[in-house]
């Protein structure tokens, strides 16, 4: 064994670090936000958003709107109100085509309401279902009884109310469904009229 001089320095290796305890020892590398997620783990990828509510999707009221005009409010509209006196089955479809939002033409649902009306002599039962399908797209009430009764006994008053009702929410109903589309199309191209312009 060499003993060191005296006034020498000598190396003495120091003992192997040894691993920490974890029972001892808290790591305390990890700051905690007040929302509970750790702050090294920021950088992981989130959570994918949940999809936004449908903007076309309307929410109906708690309960179901009544008509904007009444059963026997025909002349509220002379013109609808004679056509229909004279030619049901054009109010009728165009009735139908705004219904169906263009699915079927008014030509095609005059035609088979004549046919109806012609070997049965119950039109109403056919036109009585879109009276149906139109309170369920604005949600009105089924009033002042249900909707084959109406028609069973005020066809023509019935038919009235419903194009009425369609003109009420903006439906030129002259032409048809395709052409009230094109009609919002020129509409929302125009641009906005300056309101307050410059003079001097």
């Amino acid at each position: 064994m060499i003993k060191p001089e005296k006034g020498s320095s000598v190396f003495v290796p120091s003992a192997p670090p040894q691993p920490p305890n974890p029972s001892s020892e808290i790591d305390h590398s990890y700051h905690w936000t007040a929302t509970g997620v750790p702050v090294h783990m920021t950088n992981q990828p989130s959570p994918p958003p949940r999809p936004a509510a449908n903007p076309d999707l309307k929410s109906h009221p708690e309960s179901p709107v009544p008509w904007s005009t009444g059963l026997f409010n025909c002349c509220d509209d002379v013109n609808s109100c004679c056509l229909t006196c004279w030619c049901p089955c054009i109010t009728f479809g165009r009735i139908a085509e705004i219904v169906d939002r263009g699915s079927t033409s008014c030509g095609v649902s005059g035609a088979l309401y004549t046919l109806i009306l012609f070997v049965t002599g119950c039109s109403c039962l056919y036109s009585c279902f879109y009276r149906s399908k139109l309170r369920g797209q604005y949600f009105l009430e089924e009033s002042p009884c249900t909707d084959c009764c109406i028609h069973c006994c005020c066809e023509e008053c019935a038919l009235c109310q419903e194009y009425r009702e369609l003109k009420k929410h903006g439906f030129d109903m002259s032409i048809g469904w395709h052409g009230n589309i094109e009609r919002q199309k020129r509409e929302a191209k125009k641009p906005p009229a300056v309101q307050g312009a410059m003079t001097r």
